[in-house]
């Protein structure tokens, strides 16, 4: 589903990604971990294509988004290939980014209309049905500002879902909320992974990594220090940095 390849990326003299390799099969959850500016959601964002990379090789189900040439420059398909590829990723940020003059509905509705041409009457089921799997039907005709913050990412979730993508990208989906508020997300996100989505998550939430993620995955100063099942990986960590992070976090 994701192949990344020798993944570069620099923010002037900052050297963010230090050749990030991941391969992801079909229906894996891969939880990613690692203390702040590890280059997590960096990593996340050039899969994405919010962030261009410097080098390396991106394809997504077998479809070549970016390549690096052998004098070091690296190609992009163009624009529209690009956008086309990106749809089969959604993605879930750190903050909501809901349109506050929308309500529950005509946010879930507004990117099937306008970026895939579905017409509302067909449209209006489907994200009905999605607000109903995350548990907020009854809030449809709400708008943002009359939700919790675990209201809004589960509405964002639907969102992300309502464009039926093949891939889910979750950036700290959590971090934003109040502890109290988490469990809401992560069961949402749960019930994901018991339905075969793949899903790749940025996460700071142990627990989530422990018990969901097929995989996990630690990075630290923009490399990844170790790659593992999960169940290994929490009872086993081989490398020293990987024990000492988890030392401190559990």
């Amino acid at each position: 589903m994701i192949h990344a390849e020798n993944i570069h990326k620099r923010f002037g003299a900052v050297a963010v990604l230090k050749g990030v390799s991941l391969q992801m099969r079909k229906g894996e959850v891969i939880a990613v971990i690692g203390p702040s500016g590890s280059g997590k959601s960096t990593f996340l964002r050039c899969l994405n294509h919010l962030e261009t990379i410097d080098q390396g090789r991106i394809d997504i189900e077998g479809e070549t988004m970016v390549t690096t040439s052998a004098e070091g420059a690296c190609h992009y398909v163009p624009d529209a290939e690009v956008r086309r590829i990106c749809r089969k990723m959604g993605m879930v940020f750190q903050q909501f980014n809901l349109f506050p003059h929308l309500t529950v509905l005509q946010n879930i509705i507004e990117a099937p209309i306008t970026v895939k041409g579905m017409r509302r009457e067909a449209i209006i089921p489907k994200a009905e049905e999605l607000l109903r799997k995350v548990g907020l039907l009854e809030k449809r005709d709400s708008y943002p500002s009359r939700l919790s913050g675990g209201q809004k990412q589960r509405v964002a979730i639907a969102r992300a879902l309502a464009m039926e993508p093949d891939i889910m990208l979750f950036d700290e989906p959590t971090s934003a909320l109040d502890p109290e508020l988490t469990g809401e997300v992560l069961r949402t996100m749960r019930q994901l992974a018991d339905e075969h989505m793949t899903m790749l998550v940025v996460t700071h939430e142990m627990a989530f990594a422990r018990e969901v993620a097929s995989r996990v995955v630690f990075m630290d100063h923009g490399e990844i220090i170790e790659a593992r099942p999960a169940a290994e990986f929490f009872a086993t960590p081989e490398h020293p940095r990987t024990r000492a992070f988890l030392e401190n976090v559990l």
